[in-house]
């Protein structure tokens, strides 16, 4: 088990659980029972909703699209949005990490503007953020 009180879930862990992903999913329904079990506070942003539904949109699958917020609906997870404060620590995270790209310094900025003590990905660059603790799916403790 892992120690966290808020919990930001970047995008991956959403597509591998919504997806049933083969290598993922089923290590994505444990963590997300996890956190509801005890009854932890999940984050994520309008960020992770462009992310994801680009693919549904894209072969006109409302229902995947609908499935998504379903979820977030269904887990009260709360879908927070990119303000001036979340873009201008995201430029500074930029500035600081070099090669991470725009959407994840959005999404760590987010989760920083949360409160979150906790980043959930299966992108191992973003473990380098010296801010918050960033962890793989791996690396989570079931």
């Amino acid at each position: 088990m892992t120690d966290y009180s808020k919990v930001f879930l970047d995008t991956a862990p959403i597509i591998y659980f919504l997806d049933n992903d083969i290598h993922y999913g089923n290590r994505a329904k444990l963590i997300f029972e996890e956190i509801l079990g005890r009854e932890k506070e999940m984050i994520t942003s309008t960020v992770t909703c462009e992310e994801y539904l680009v693919y549904p949109y894209k072969t006109h699958n409302e229902e995947k699209a609908d499935a998504f917020f379903d979820f977030v609906t269904d887990c009260n997870i709360s879908l927070c949005v990119i303000d001036v404060e979340t873009a201008r620590k995201a430029a500074r995270i930029r500035a600081e990490y070099k090669d991470f790209k725009s959407m994840d310094a959005l999404q760590l900025a987010s989760a920083y503007v949360q409160g979150c003590d906790l980043f959930l990905t299966n992108d191992k660059q973003l473990r380098q953020f010296k801010e918050m603790r960033c962890i793989t799916m791996d690396q989570w403790k079931v």
